[in-house]
């Protein structure tokens, strides 16, 4: 679940954050140094809030599109597990028809 030495922000913080790196003109490290947190971590969150602002790279999904992604993968294999289940309850009624 994460370790008890990572720090957990709030959205509030994340998006004050990002708009000082937009607003400053200042490089991701030095507005990151200037906050004390890791330059990794508000470089992800840069990214991902210009991916959500159609302004990430050529590819690059948004949050809604990554979340629409994890739902349909679920959806697929929960319907992969019900496809097998109902070939293997066919063949066992075949079986027993046979009989």
């Amino acid at each position: 679940m994460g370790s008890k030495y990572t720090k957990r922000y709030t959205e509030e913080f994340k998006r004050d954050a990002i708009a000082l790196v937009d607003s400053s003109g200042k490089t991701v490290t030095a507005v990151a140094r200037e906050l004390g947190i890791s330059s990794e971590s508000l470089r992800g969150w840069y990214r991902k809030a210009k991916a959500d602002r159609g302004e990430g790279e050529p590819g690059e999904l948004s949050s809604a599109e990554r979340e629409e992604l994890k739902r349909l993968r679920r959806e697929v294999r929960e319907q992969q597990q019900t496809i097998e289940i109902l070939k293997k309850a066919t063949a066992f009624f075949v079986k027993e028809n046979d009989r």
